[in-house]
């Protein structure tokens, strides 16, 4: 079979056939009446492709149960007859965990009697490194779980010059052995034949317990009823860790282990070397290597210069330049054909229809439901430029670049994903600060992230640059408004690791820790994976964000719409004196009556009371109120801005720049001038103005005590910067 640069010898293929040949009954069903598969495997594995292959847009994320590590599931159509749920498991190099998402997948495959337990597992296994990726294989065999391995990669593994055969090696393992390539999808028609079958197969042991341990691991294995004996020799190394166990259980274990004096660290690491020894006798009768040392491969010749101390650094900063470039410049003409429907829309509603209801749909739901899907192109441009970069692997190198320099301002070299995940949302990226194993590394990362700038901040950022900096370029390339933007971003990102030297000094953090990671090969994207992840996105956004917008938008109409007793109607009739007295025309006297009406308003009042407050940064009434809604999502910003400033005006203005463009001050002239439009920037660069984000920091911290600070610091920070900036530019 030849595809796809993967050659597979006959024998490896009748070897498959009678493996499927071997299986007849269906597996096991949960109460959906759903087989359940976990796929396990190494980081950059293709783990991750091969979800995506098997469930396509089937797929919803959320958290292990009791803790806050992600948990993709899926589901798949084996064949006609068979559905399965897809359990996508954090990446591990091995049973023994050293992270709360590795803690996760033990904590599944030691519970035989959990609910979460799956039917079988697919290990994923890096074809051109089969070594490394066979000790986590060993491992989960040796539990007795039934299993398939999937050997991704075979085509790198062939430019490598890694020969595998396939029939010897699915005989040394005892179980079913799919040569594949996940990213382009070879091989996943074979596996999910064998998914959708018994396997229930014969599997080989490669490690056995030394015979002093065997009375320790049988009476464990006796007193929980596990089914084998490496099970219970890892409740014995890990007791301590596993969830599901009580108090009384650790305690037996405990004095267990103390009384045959076992050692958990020496045990792990002769384990490691005997397991590496069989491995070793496996690969010299299934591996042949024929490229010889002076062949470098092509991904390290690309490092060389990709994470290079200085080019390396300059060639990121290039990268993310052009990002931001084209987050402006290629979605610029969607954002007006969106705009221009909305506002067309809106134009036919109001034309055809009045009353009070039209005017909730058009300037309350409308309004907001614009100032969400007009920003769809630049979120999809943005996740589609992340994902292109983890697909082809740069974007590991850019955490290990960045690691160099967060050690320097006291963070941990796993801080560093949770501070780049932060650029697209501060919730998962808290969240997965939780593989941090030292309290004030993790701390510090927690504290500081909120600070990088979200994707959330994307529709305040671009229409306020949209509004003040002209759309030009400099030195005949560089756009003025990519330039602001990217600005904005560098800001966030400074402020973050200049917060995190102060907290370094002020908890005196002296602990020394380590970031080790893999490189993943260069690959071109699968752009199947690209749109999957740009589709997940958007809908993240309209459907999630989009719902307090628009919720917001309407509570925000209404407070707008109506005021405390008659205050209203007396508005209207001062407006109209003053009009008769200033002579004006129709068109400004209902202008006039609209404004003296919206600042008699609930809304009004209430702005009017915040606005002592905020007056030294440049800002009015209309505007503290879009900060307060803001708290509640950043984003909702634009969609208040944008229903503040409809109520009353003329259905000829329906775009939220047009509104911007339109407001006055007191003494007539535009009030968003580059002195408020950037103070207001400054402010949202730095300003928690996210509930989930401090829902999320009370539960990972959990207590009041670091959200509260959190708070009030970067809010002060945000009073303090917007102020300096207003005061210097006006």
């Amino acid at each position: 079979m030849v595809g796809g640069g993967i050659t597979i010898d006959r024998a490896a293929s009748a070897a498959s056939a009678a493996a499927l040949e071997a299986v007849a009954a269906n597996l096991p069903r949960d109460h959906k009446g759903l087989t359940r598969i976990a796929l396990v495997g190494n980081p950059n594995s293709g783990k991750s492709s091969l979800f995506n292959q098997l469930t396509g847009l089937n797929q919803k994320v959320g958290n292990f149960p009791g803790v806050t590590v992600d948990r993709k599931t899926g589901v798949s159509q084996l064949t006609p007859q068979h559905r399965a749920e897809i359990i996508d498991l954090p990446g591990t190099y091995s049973l023994y965990p050293k992270s709360l998402d590795e803690k996760v997948i033990t904590d599944l495959l030691y519970d035989k009697t959990s609910e979460q337990y799956p039917d079988f597992v697919v290990v994923t296994a890096d074809a051109s490194n089969l070594r490394r990726n066979l000790l986590l294989f060993t491992q989960l065999a040796d539990l007795g779980l039934p299993a398939v391995l999937a050997l991704n990669m075979m085509d790198v593994a062939e430019q490598h010059g890694v020969h595998i055969d396939v029939a010897q090696l699915q005989q040394e393992l005892g179980v079913p052995v799919i040569p594949m390539n996940a990213r382009k999808g070879i091989g996943v028609a074979a596996l999910k034949i064998v998914m959708a079958q018994t396997l229930n197969l014969p599997t080989v042991s490669f490690y056995q317990p030394s015979e002093e341990l065997l009375p320790m691991i049988r009476q464990i294995r006796y007193y929980f009823n596990l089914h084998n004996d490496y099970l219970a020799l890892h409740y014995a190394h890990q007791f301590r860790h596993i969830s599901f166990l009580s108090a009384d259980d650790k305690a037996y274990i405990q004095e267990l282990t103390e009384q045959y004096d076992f050692q958990p660290t020496p045990r792990q690491a002769q384990e490691t070397i005997d397991r590496y020894a069989r491995i070793n006798d496996i690969l010299l009768n299934t591996v042949s290597v024929t490229r010889t040392e002076r062949n470098e491969p092509y991904s390290n010749r690309l490092d060389r210069v990709l994470t290079h101390k200085v080019w390396g650094y300059l060639i990121f900063f290039g990268v993310l330049f052009m990002l931001f470039q084209a987050v402006f410049a290629w979605a610029s003409y969607p954002m007006e054909l969106i705009d221009q429907g909305v506002t067309w829309i809106n134009q036919l509603i109001q034309t055809n229809f009045h009353g009070p209801l039209i005017n909730l749909l058009t300037e309350g739901v409308l309004a907001g439901l614009g100032g969400v899907l007009i920003f769809i192109p630049q979120i999809a441009l943005l996740f589609a430029f992340i994902a292109v970069l983890e697909e082809t692997g740069y974007m590991a190198r850019v955490t290990f670049m960045m690691d160099r320099i967060m050690r320097k301002f006291g963070l941990n070299g796993k801080s560093v994903v949770p501070l780049i995940s932060g650029v697209a949302c501060a919730v998962p990226a808290i969240m997965s600060a939780r593989t941090i194993e030292n309290w004030k590394d993790r701390i510090i990362t927690i504290f500081v992230t909120p600070l990088m700038s979200c994707s959330a901040r994307i529709p305040v950022y671009t229409v306020l640059i949209a509004l003040v900096v002209p759309d030009q370029k400099v030195l005949g390339f560089f756009n003025l408004q990519g330039i602001a933007l990217m600005g904005l971003y560098l800001l966030g990102f400074f402020a973050a690791i200049l917060s995190a030297l102060a907290l370094k000094i002020l908890l005196r953090r002296k602990e020394r820790s380590y970031f080790i990671m893999e490189f993943p090969v260069y690959r071109w994207p699968r752009w199947k994976n690209v749109g999957i992840t740009i589709v997940e996105k958007v809908k993240t956004f309209v459907f999630q964000a989009g719902k307090v917008i628009v919720a917001i938008s309407v509570i925000l109409w209404v407070l707008a719409s109506y005021g405390p007793g008659n205050a209203l109607e007396q508005a209207e009739t001062k407006a109209r004196a003053v009009a008769a007295e200033q002579h004006l025309t129709p068109a400004e006297t209902d202008n006039r009556i609209a404004s003296e009406k919206l600042e008699n308003s609930y809304a009004g009042l209430f702005g009017r009371t915040l606005e002592p407050a905020i007056r030294p940064l440049g800002f009015d009434w209309k505007v503290g109120i879009a900060l307060i809604t803001s708290f509640a999502a950043r984003e909702v910003f634009v969609g208040t801005i944008s229903t503040i400033y409809s109520v009353g005006q003329d259905a000829d203005m329906r775009t939220v720049q047009q509104k911007l463009a339109a407001e006055k001050d007191d003494q007539g002239q535009p009030f968003f001038t580059p002195a408020r439009a950037f103070s207001l920037l400054v402010f949202y660069v730095f300003a928690m103005q996210c509930m989930s984000t401090l829902a999320v920091v009370y539960r990972e911290t959990k207590g009041w005590k670091w959200p509260m600070l959190q708070l009030l610091y970067m809010t002060g920070l945000a009073y303090v910067a917007s102020l300096t900036i207003y005061q210097l530019m006006k």
